[in-house]
Order: structure tokens, then sequence, then C-alpha cells
């Protein structure tokens, strides 16, 4: 699986601290979108994924993640806690399912490689619960946007 793992080396003192998020020199393509979302402890979003290619890169930015990627070809998994206990970004490449979990309440941020395009939309979905990927979450009843309902049922 081509996911790759960017530690973040934060550089703190009594102002507080700062954190390179992302180098464009490292990533597979350039970003054309950041994306932030704030999740309450318990929020699964996912999995999707994009056939025209679409890959982000996920860091969580205050709280804790477990990010869930499945490779919708070979079936291998990959599973990582990412936030303030592992300050760490992840790139995806879009033809991977992914999706993360709030292990805490959180604020999290995602470049991602193309515009959204709401008349267009290249998201996909795989239900949070796949067999494949099922035992990687730590809830069994997570709170849902009703797309991923939808994926689920």
């Amino acid at each position: 699986m081509n996911v790759e793992v960017f530690p973040l080396q934060r550089f703190e003192d009594e102002r507080g601290w700062f954190v390179e998020l992302a180098r464009a020199s490292k990533m597979a393509k350039p970003w054309k979108q950041t994306n932030l979302s704030f999740s309450r402890k318990g929020v699964i979003r996912g999995l999707h994924y994009h056939e025209r290619g679409q890959d982000d890169l996920f860091a969580c930015l205050r709280g804790m993640a477990r990010v869930v990627v499945l490779d919708r070809e070979s079936g291998e998994t990959f599973s990582l806690d990412i936030g303030d206990d592992n300050p760490v970004a992840v790139y995806i490449p879009g033809h991977h399912a992914h999706g993360f979990e709030a292990l805490t309440d959180l604020l999290f941020c995602y470049h991602v490689t193309e515009e959204y395009d709401p008349s267009d939309p290249d998201e996909h979905a795989i239900a949070w619960n796949d067999p494949r990927v099922a035992h990687l979450w730590s809830t069994t009843s997570p709170t849902l946007s009703q797309r991923d309902l939808d994926a689920s049922s």
C-alpha cells in the first residue's frame, strides 16, 4: 500500500507552538483545495474514495483521530491514530477508500489534489463497517452522515 506518513515537528516556546503542516515538494501531486472539519468524539467520516484520483493529506490539528485506509484492489488495510499524541500527516492516494474516526472532539485538516465540483462530485463510498475494516474502528455505533449511513445499507 502506498500510504505515506510524514512526522510533524512541533517547535514550542512560551508563546505556544509552530508546525510545518505540508510541503508541496513532498507531495506526489500538488494540492488544489484545503478543507477543515470539526468532529465530535464518536463520529466516523468515510470510507470515501475518488475514481478520478484525488489524493488526500490528512492531519489532525487538535485532538486524536484514527485514520483507516482500504486498498480496494488487494484488501490490504492501514490504520493509525494521529493528532496530539502522534503528530504526523498521512498522505493517501485517492483510489484507496479512506476515512477517520474522532477518538476525541477534534479539528481535522485535509489538503486535496482536486477541487470539489458539486455538479460532478468524485465522491464514492464504502460502508464504515465493511468486514475488511470494521475491526479497525474503536466504536461499533458511530455518528454518521446520511451519505455514510446510506453506504452501510
